[in-house]
């Protein structure tokens, strides 16, 4: 008997494949965990481009283009900084989805005193020649990997429901 974890994974995996969509991740506090869950799946290589692992905010510019006012003006734990994050993942892979994350999993809070638990969410969606995106703060309770793990999981879950609203948009 599968687990609902793998449940998930393996309904985002065929959701994936079954829209032909290629997916890149830019991840800061789930280091790569989002990509490491959905590999968990059979077959689900077919459905990623590349998953980043960007902590420091020089990686988050080098890889991804984020702007360092963006980051001064905003802090790295913000939608600002994951939309960021998001467009940098899709304008440089060949990927036609990508999710983001960036926040803080604790043990400790923030730079700024961000909550621990706080994590920022970005999608971003190219739709012919049209890239539409999507933004959310989200907290998780748990120590530091039942963070990384719940919002792991939590970005894949809502990719899905961000492909079907850039459908709807475009």
């Amino acid at each position: 008997m599968k687990d609902k974890a793998t449940e998930m994974l393996e309904g985002i995996a065929d959701y994936l494949k079954d829209n032909a969509l290629r997916l890149a991740t830019a991840e800061s506090c789930t280091a790569g965990l989002v990509v490491s869950e959905l590999a968990r799946i059979p077959g689900s290589g077919g459905c990623l481009d590349c998953g980043l692992a960007v902590y420091s905010p020089e990686s988050k510019n080098r890889y991804l283009n984020v702007s360092f006012e963006t980051i001064d003006q905003h802090g790295l734990t913000s939608e600002p900084v994951a939309l960021e994050m998001a467009m940098g993942a899709i304008d440089r892979n060949d990927a036609n989805i990508a999710l983001s994350n960036t926040g803080v999993a604790g043990p400790a809070s923030g730079d700024d005193d961000t909550p621990v638990g706080t994590v920022c969410f970005a999608w971003a969606v190219r739709r012919r020649d049209k890239t539409l995106t999507y933004t959310e703060t989200r907290h998780f309770d748990g120590d530091r990997n039942e963070v990384r793990l719940a919002a792991a999981h939590y970005a894949l879950q809502q990719l899905p429901r961000y492909h079907r609203k850039a459908m709807d948009e475009s």
